[in-house]
């Protein structure tokens, strides 16, 4: 039986990447077809330039079709957190007496649990955090229990109509495409890059991003809590452009040779060639700059640790993954330092792809391929 295969566009905040594949041995993929483009981006909830944006994706779609040599019908589209609102809900129903929980009682709650929402938005996905059943048992999927009551704590995610729209313009030109799938980015990664049992209770990821970054606390099959801000890895790079008056180029490069963690005389100095100039600074004195702004990352992660309540997580594991952890050596033990919490990388474990860039992409690949099974 021939293997089933997947088209997804995962979403960055700097690039698009589209793939096609199919599920391999051990929870592997196959990538028969990828491609990546740079574009403008996103922040504050809006695309910087959606011309660039629309371009990028006919881009990238229309190579892999074109590589693969055959006709995609669904495309599953990852959309960033800057786009969508978890918004979570606690919802009980009571029967006359003991049931086995069926899947028509857990579509009757989730029917009843829906929020309202705006013109300008609507419901993607809906996962569930936990249910709980009458003799207070705490199950992430229910189906088969008794009980004469069910509760349900769900998590619904509501995305800008802005953005699907122009997603949708941006796949017109493909006639085959008659499916399209919106799924957060957040939840996919939850789901993908932590175990069940991590999620039995809440578990912490931060998306460092490019110009945008994501906090999420996951929990069962959903998404407890949830922020985007725009900042990125390329914010530290725009400090030290504005501080050093150097192109951004320039300054982007300078922040890869910089070692956080290195031991270097006072006058060990870093130094970069471009177009036939060469840029020298101590590298103390990049240090120093490139430290300030990860310190303005951390101040946002200090602020989304205050505004989770149901729980204190002053003691929790920062798992941390996204494309802007590999650029700066010694972001991971700064991070640690300054927040006086421990943080670990989490990427997908993969031959090849074992890196935090990747986690967004084989999330969706997960969670695409999942829902090909159903």
């Amino acid at each position: 039986m021939r293997n089933k295969s997947v088209t997804v566009l995962d979403i960055r905040s700097s690039e698009i990447c589209a793939a096609i594949a199919e599920k391999g041995v051990n929870n592997t993929f196959i990538i028969k077809s990828k491609y990546s483009k740079s574009y403008e981006g996103y922040a504050e909830g809006e695309i910087l330039d959606i011309d660039d944006f629309v371009s990028a994706i006919a881009e990238a779609l229309g190579n892999i079709i074109s590589s693969a040599g055959s006709a995609v019908k669904r495309v599953y589209i990852s959309v960033p957190c800057e786009f969508t609102e978890a918004v979570q809900t606690d919802k009980v129903i009571s029967f006359q007496s003991s049931q086995r929980i069926s899947q028509r009682h857990v579509n009757s709650i989730i029917q009843a649990s829906e929020p309202a929402v705006g013109e300008d938005e609507s419901v993607i996905k809906c996962g569930a955090l936990y249910y709980v059943l009458s003799d207070k048992r705490r199950l992430v999927n229910p189906l088969g229990m008794v009980s004469d009551s069910l509760r349900a704590r769900l998590c619904f995610f509501k995305c800008k109509t802005v953005f699907t729209d122009t997603v949708k313009r941006a796949l017109k030109g493909f006639e085959a495409v008659k499916e399209i799938k919106f799924l957060p980015q957040n939840y996919v990664e939850g789901l993908y890059l932590f175990a069940p049992e991590e999620r039995d209770g809440y578990s912490v990821l931060f998306d460092l991003g490019a110009i945008s970054s994501t906090f999420s606390v996951a929990c069962g099959d959903g998404v407890a809590f949830s922020e985007a801000f725009s900042i990125g890895i390329a914010h530290v790079a725009v400090l030290l452009m504005e501080a050093l008056d150097v192109p951004y180029s320039v300054a982007y490069e300078l922040i890869k040779k910089v070692n956080l963690n290195a031991k270097d005389t006072l006058n060990a100095v870093c130094e970069y060639t471009e177009n036939g100039e060469i840029y020298r600074y101590s590298a103390n004195e990049l240090r120093s700059l490139i430290r300030e702004g990860l310190d303005g990352i951390c101040e946002m992660l200090e602020t989304c640790l205050r505004a989770f309540t149901p729980k204190d997580l002053s003691s929790a594991t920062i798992n941390i993954t996204g494309e802007g952890v590999g650029v700066i050596r010694g972001t991971i033990e700064h991070f640690s330092s300054r927040l006086v919490m421990p943080v670990e990388v989490v990427a997908p474990k993969l031959p090849y792809y074992d890196k935090p860039q990747f986690s967004s992409l084989f999330s969706l690949l997960h969670a695409a391929l999942d829902s090909e099974l159903v």
